[in-house]
């Protein structure tokens, strides 16, 4: 059915009153981690917030969350958004995931207990130990604040063919699709613009979009959000974005490499900045030992910011193991990346590992980019441990 067909056919439905009861979806993960499920409760009355909204339960058996003989996994809501498919005061309600105990209590879903062997990308509950990061008073003062750039790439429905490619085929080099335009480079802009429009109409702090540079690939930024709000506005805004192309019967994935060969990779190029690297004022010394500033005793905001580069260089490994799957074949040193066995920062850098944006130099403050995180990486992992890195390097 295509998707103009299908918008006819629900808007006769869409007109229909309500009599006052609310549809709430349920969204959480599922098992791979980058799958995202949902399921629709009907409330009597329009919840004020989250603490009017029931635990519901789910069978976790069926999302391989759980084993048959114990498949209960309890679902708590965290975060409220309007609906943009259902709209009116209907509810999209973002969860998260828990077991059941004997005793009537719940501990956070654990489905693998070591997440550097997923490479961070799991089914489990990672939103309570992120939470506790970014609730912790170090972490809490400096109210760290995170953009987000999440890439992904359209298939038609055949889910072979990237959107706007010939049929077994491949389309002219690498160079005009970078934010274009014209029906002969950009494929997939309707979606794209549906998807920004769901995500405004939702409260999500989408903040732009645009081509990318491999021909069906595309991107959207959310954010600044602050802690663990931006691993819920990237969770909600991908399931938004897996609903528009639903609808418009096209397949979207976050593989951080959908095409091998001379074509960029997809990633979630994470954006992040403490309080004190965003001060003007702040009054700090540091002198590093290693990296392209080593010996310049440097102050300030900009002393904050090296500092924090430099405790990213320690953690290099435990940041790259968790920075999601596949992306070894992403991160080569190659289409604007470094190799992952690197690491290196450096000014409007898009090979380095993290680039300092050229306006941030110049100020001596403002915020930097991960570029190592792959588009399928789970937000809560990967902000978390920026946050842990930076904040709680000796704890």
């Amino acid at each position: 059915m295509s998707s103009e067909s299908f918008l006819q056919k629900k808007n006769l439905f869409d007109v229909l009153p309500q009599f006052g009861r609310v549809c709430a979806e349920y969204i959480w993960i599922g098992g791979t981690g980058t799958d995202i499920r949902c399921k629709t409760k009907v409330l009597d009355k329009v919840p004020v917030s989250v603490d009017d909204l029931p635990i519901w339960n789910y069978d976790g058996s069926s999302t391989k969350q759980a084993p048959g003989h114990d498949s209960e996994v309890l679902l708590k809501p965290e975060s409220i958004f309007r609906d943009p498919f259902r709209r009116g005061e209907n509810i999209l309600v973002l969860c998260s995931t828990w077991k059941p105990l004997d005793d009537g209590s719940m501990e956070p879903l654990t489905v693998v207990e070591d997440l550097t062997s997923v490479f961070g990308v799991s089914g489990n509950n990672t939103r309570t130990d992120a939470e506790k990061i970014f609730n912790h008073p170090k972490v809490a003062e400096q109210e760290f604040w995170f953009g987000i750039e999440q890439e992904y790439t359209l298939f038609e429905s055949d889910n072979v063919t990237p959107l706007g490619w010939p049929k077994g085929g491949f389309p002219g080099p690498q160079g005009p699709y970078y934010c274009s335009v014209g029906a002969e480079n950009a494929f997939g802009r309707d979606i794209v613009e549906s998807h920004l429009r769901a995500c405004m109409y939702a409260g999500i702090k989408i903040s732009g979009t645009n081509a990318e540079v491999m021909p069906g690939q595309w991107e959207y930024q959310v954010g600044p959000c602050t802690g663990i709000d931006a691993g819920d506005q990237l969770t909600v805004s991908r399931f938004l974005l897996m609903r528009v192309c639903e609808i418009f019967d096209v397949i979207v994935t976050f593989h951080p490499k959908p095409i091998r060969g001379d074509w960029n990779g997809a990633g979630c190029h994470t954006n992040f900045s403490t309080k004190d690297m965003r001060d003007n004022k702040c009054e700090y010394d540091y002198t590093p030992s290693d990296g392209p500033y080593k010996g310049q005793a440097l102050t300030g905001a900009w002393a904050k910011m090296i500092e924090a580069l430099e405790f990213m260089r320690i953690k290099t490994e435990d940041h790259i193991n968790v920075y999601g799957s596949d992306n070894h074949l992403r991160l080569t040193g190659k289409h604007e990346t470094q190799s992952m066995s690197e690491y290196s920062y450096g000014v409007a850098d898009r090979g380095a590992s993290i680039r300092i944006p050229r306006e941030t130099h110049k100020n001596k403050y403002g915020y930097l980019e991960d570029r190592r995180p792959a588009s399928n990486m789970d937000p809560y992992v990967v902000t978390s441990i920026i946050a842990k890195t930076i904040l709680l390097c000796d704890e």
